[in-house]
């Protein structure tokens, strides 16, 4: 790292990768002295580069908080993180109603140099995933960060909601929480209106606009924990309760994006949740490799059984053999 440009290139980047760093700090990472850095730290100031320093023995230096950077500058692990955060979004759904993702990706790519620019460019094309990309329903940017910060900030919201009925509402609600869940994202929180606790789909909020109050959320509050549960309670046909006999952790790594509550019992972990169909049902615990005992309905026992005479067959029909209709 001979070259001074080499060196105030490499000065930029660590100040943007650090909120803060002291002279000495610099110098050792630069392998030069505390004097030098100064001058280098002039050299950032004169491109325009807002550079502030602390004085004293153990002042630092730090990029101005604000500013926007012109020449972003990532390291090689740096930008193959990116990518493949912006990759991974993409496929769970978890994109605003722009085109942001393909339009990040585009950008990184476009001002990467040749030699990252391939590798990442193979990435993206050979990147399998296991799971089938979701189709997700995209909220607004706006109403998205303008919840998440009522939330931080613990600041009541009036949002305009429409309901799956198409019913327009206008409502204060203080929300606890953000979550996002298999493809969509919610806002959890005390609804004003109906003065009842509520789960609202920020796809179907059409503007969030904070209020001058606050409020102050449940002790130990968990958004997670009540958005699966009321998932669960949903109005389907059929209640379902299993005792599956096998660890909490990975049953629920298993489980993670069904609608269920999974409750820690001295025999196994008690599942509770609600299904349209219980052919369905049978199909996943049929596929856990834990052992399982059904409480109820008893409907999901026969469900299981002919699931079972269907294997059987399966397992024992030859490669002449016709399937049976």
């Amino acid at each position: 790292m001979s070259h001074p440009l080499t060196r105030v290139l490499t000065l930029l980047e660590l100040l943007q990768s650090h909120a803060r760093l002291t002279g000495t700090e610099l110098a050792d990472r630069l392998d030069t002295d505390v004097r030098t850095v100064r001058r280098y730290t002039s050299h950032l100031r004169d491109l325009g580069i807002p550079v502030e320093a602390e004085r004293g023995r153990y002042g630092g230096y730090r990029l101005a908080p604000g500013y926007r950077m012109p020449p972003l500058v990532l390291t090689n692990d740096e930008a193959l993180a990116v990518v493949l955060g912006l990759l991974a979004a993409d496929r769970l759904g978890m994109g605003t109603a722009a085109p942001a993702t393909a339009g990040a990706l585009a950008k990184i790519e476009r001002v990467l140099p040749q030699a990252l620019r391939e590798p990442l460019a193979a990435m993206r094309q050979t990147l399998s995933f296991t799971a089938d990309a979701v189709i997700g329903q995209a909220p607004g940017t706006g109403v998205l960060l303008a919840l998440a910060q009522a939330s931080r900030a613990r600041t009541t919201v009036a949002i305009s909601h429409r309901s799956w009925r198409r019913e327009h509402t206008e409502r204060d609600i203080d929300p606890y929480g953000v979550v996002f869940h298999t493809g969509r994202w919610y806002v959890v929180g005390h609804d004003h209106l109906r003065d009842d606790l509520r789960t609202f789909r920020i796809d179907r909020i059409a503007s969030a606009t904070p209020r001058a109050h606050g409020f102050a959320a449940p002790d130990g509050f968990d958004p997670v924990a009540h958005l699966t549960s009321t998932l669960a309670q949903g109005p389907y046909c059929w209640r379902v309760e299993v005792t599956i006999h096998g660890p909490l952790d990975e049953i629920a790594r298993r489980l993670s994006c069904s609608a269920v509550t999974l409750t820690a019992q001295p025999t196994g972990v008690l599942l509770h949740t609600r299904a349209e169909r219980l052919d369905g049902m049978a199909h996943l615990l049929a596929s856990l490799e834990w052992p399982f005992t059904i409480h109820q309905p008893d409907e999901l026992r026969q469900a299981l059984a002919e699931l079972a005479d269907r294997l059987a067959a399966a397992a024992r029909r030859r490669p002449e053999e016709p399937p049976q209709q």
